[in-house]
């Protein structure tokens, strides 16, 4: 049996989690109910144990790319006896 609950969220997160919502086909209410779901399943023993990395792979917006650029010998070198003073 469903039961009705009011919550209060940042405009910003409620819509992100709507286009969210519809660009996987699933209702506001039953993406959070599955977040709860997951929450409530485990017994974590404080917030700083929740997986954050699924839920944040969940609501990524894409891949996260790191781009390094070489750097020179010369640029090298130079950090390096600047470290050393």
């Amino acid at each position: 049996m469903d039961a009705k609950i009011t919550l209060s969220f940042d405009e910003g997160v409620i819509s992100k989690a709507k286009a969210y919502a519809e660009a996987n086909n699933i209702s506001l209410s039953r993406l959070t109910e599955v977040l709860l779901r997951k929450l409530t399943t485990h017994n974590y023993a404080n917030l700083d144990e929740l997986p954050v990395s699924s839920w944040v792979n969940m609501v990524a917006e894409g891949e996260v790319e790191y781009k390094r650029t070489p750097k020179s010998k010369k640029a090298m070198k130079d950090e390096f006896f600047a470290a050393k003073k």
